[in-house]
């Protein structure tokens, strides 16, 4: 009997596979494209997002929307879509096949972050073109910094994903996934910075992981303090991330 190869080799290649099959969904793929795109386009040319009120006053607008839309890429993909194929997968046995292999619960945990990344990688490219054509000039040095957000926000959708589509039935999950998704986009300070929201309000959204990334991004990427100082964002973003895969380990179920 063949010995199992190493963890790493088996996180990579699930990974390559969840990669291909999420590129290889034209429609999938075209939302994920198309949506941000719009967002973009409607709301660097409407008054939806403030841009008079905190440390916003002299920032453009277009520089304030283009990382709140990236932050919203990252929601879309690794939250809502990633929830809903899970639950899915759950209910067709394709869980239950990967159940019998050594990848276990951690591993695919990885693996799916890694695939989302894939895909995030390629949005933020094409959100990141269009807001340059649109005016968006963002501040080079922040570049790592944001970076980084887009990293452990990937991971932490992703495992927020697998809370939800990992322990529910794919109906509960279709439901709970679109209206996760409806409520972080209105109040999880990810198109609207929390800065522009009531203070009292503010305290609590600002360590949503929703806020933490969009905010942390829009602090990485202008000249301008948003929420909270954007190291302690990164180590609530990291706390976050952390707890999520913890629960997503322990409630993952392998089928129905």
């Amino acid at each position: 009997m063949s010995e199992a190869r190493p963890a790493s080799t088996r996180v990579l290649a699930q990974a390559q596979f969840e990669a291909r099959n999420l590129l290889a969904n034209g429609e999938q793929l075209l939302v994920s494209l198309l949506l941000p795109l719009l967002a973009l386009v409607g709301l660097s040319l409407s008054d939806l997002v403030p841009v008079s009120v905190g440390p916003w006053e002299q920032v453009s607008r277009i520089n304030v929307v283009v990382p709140g839309v990236l932050a919203l890429a990252v929601v879309s993909t690794a939250l809502t879509g990633q929830a809903i194929l899970l639950g899915y997968e759950r209910r067709y046995g394709v869980l239950r096949l990967l159940g019998t292999t050594p990848l276990g619960r951690g591993g695919l945990i990885m693996a799916k972050a890694g695939a989302v990344f894939i895909v995030v990688t390629l949005q933020v490219l094409v959100i990141s073109g269009a807001g340059v054509v649109l005016g968006w000039r963002p501040d080079l040095a922040g570049m790592l910094p944001a970076l980084l957000f887009v990293v452990l926000g990937s991971g932490c959708f992703v495992a927020l994903a697998v809370v939800v589509g990992g322990a529910l039935r794919a109906e509960a999950v279709l439901a709970l996934a679109n209206l996760l998704w409806v409520v972080l986009l209105a109040g999880g300070g990810i198109l609207i910075p929390t800065d522009a929201l009531p203070a009292s309000i503010a305290a609590v959204i600002e360590w949503l992981p929703s806020a933490l990334l969009a905010d942390g991004l829009r602090s990485a990427l202008t000249t301008s303090q948003a929420g909270i100082p954007m190291s302690l964002a990164l180590l609530a973003l990291i706390a976050w991330t952390l707890l999520l895969a913890l629960a997503a380990r322990r409630l993952l179920r392998w089928s129905d």
